[in-house]
């Protein structure tokens, strides 16, 4: 499936066809994420609310976003205890795997070729005794962020990214950086590398990147452990922390939590002239992604080498990994009833002062048929 265009700017991930009811008020129709609330501030929802509670874990890229979900639907339905996570993506499906929890966030789809001897997508199979689902949720655009004193503005492209990620440009005035930066001042500062510690889905994505994109500079495969230099920090909270105490420091992470931390982030240079991260400009990369998954597992392949003129290229995809069938089919009407929310249209619309950029319609629709279909 060729997803072929992308919303506006200021739409946020899944929006439009995904104006979903997750919880039905017995007495006045509120909803998860509407803001109707019935006796002493909370809705008096029942319908489709559950009570007790319902585990999950995986990516913090998406920690924010699914935060603003939880929050919405415990306000709705009060007698529901979501505990989600941010343990890193390759955590959230060893745990998934191992029946630790109902549904996985994970920053890259269920592998379906042999690592380690195992294939996730068939292990997550046996784990269900059904088909696994990958569901787009969120998109959360990765940003080079860097804090080198007196430098606002940095242009790189991949083959330069590469060589400081891999420790063979290791100062901030090298020529290679000088010469994407024309009219900046360049300190001699020795650049410092942070990179996630922990197995994530936001490495995997950033070194499918650099391996796209220069794969001349990049030698290394890719994956969720990673296997460049410099000094590893555990989860996206901790790259960015350390590189905002770091003058000479550089990491990738999420847009999110660049921003939370007032990192500077890079533009990026593709071949049409350096772009800077945006909803916009990442939503153009999205766009050219395709389904790989069939029926209603939506894993998608990204052009991470694009060259559209406008397109930021660094993006990742967070996928809800659930069952298509639970064993327990009390389990599987918690899942459905959650993801209705988080796929809302009144949830997903306040994710965007969170950074998060939109998905086409046409995913969100076929999310949408996904999530009806849960059982």
């Amino acid at each position: 499936m060729s997803v072929s265009r992308i919303s506006a700017l200021g739409a946020i991930a899944l929006s439009g066809a995904l104006a979903l009811s997750a919880c039905a008020s017995e007495n006045n129709g509120a909803q998860p994420g509407t803001g109707s609330t019935g006796a002493g501030g909370a809705s008096s929802a029942a319908g489709d609310c559950f009570s007790g509670d319902l585990k999950a874990e995986g990516s913090s890229a998406q920690k924010n976003a699914i935060d603003e979900a939880i929050k919405a639907y415990q306000t709705a339905c009060a007698d529901a205890n979501i505990d989600y996570q941010p343990t890193g993506s390759g955590a959230g499906i060893k745990q998934f795997i191992a029946k630790q929890v109902d549904f996985a966030g994970s920053d890259s789809a269920l592998k379906t070729v042999p690592k380690d001897g195992k294939i996730e997508a068939q292990d997550a199979k046996a784990a269900c005794g059904s088909d696994a689902w990958n569901l787009p949720m969120v998109t959360g655009p990765i940003a080079i962020a860097y804090n080198v004193k007196g430098v606002d503005k940095l242009v790189l492209n991949a083959e330069v990214a590469a060589k400081i990620f891999d420790g063979k440009i290791t100062a901030w005035n090298d020529p290679a950086i000088a010469a994407l930066n024309k009219g900046v001042t360049l300190p001699s500062t020795p650049i410092k590398v942070f990179f996630r510690s922990d197995e994530s889905g936001t490495t995997e994505n950033f070194t499918k990147y650099l391996k796209a994109a220069a794969p001349d500079a990049w030698s290394y495969e890719t994956g969720k452990k990673w296997t460049g230099k410099g000094e590893g920090k555990e989860k996206s909270a901790g790259v960015a922390t350390a590189t905002k105490n770091q003058d000479g420091g550089i990491t990738y992470v999420e847009l999110s939590y660049a921003q939370q931390n007032q990192l500077p982030m890079a533009q990026i240079d593709t071949g049409s002239g350096p772009v800077a991260l945006t909803a916009e400009s990442a939503g153009k990369t999205i766009a050219t992604a395709k389904q790989t998954g069939t029926g209603n597992d939506l894993a998608l392949k990204i052009d991470y080498a694009t060259k559209e003129a406008g397109a930021y290229p660094i993006v990742l995809v967070t996928y809800e990994v659930v069952c298509s069938k639970y064993a327990d089919a009390a389990t599987g009407k918690k899942v459905k009833s959650f993801l209705k929310t988080f796929s809302s249209d009144e949830v997903q619309k306040g994710l965007e002062a969170k950074g998060y950029a939109p998905l086409p319609t046409e995913v969100a629709t076929k999310v949408k048929t996904a999530v009806d279909a849960i059982s």
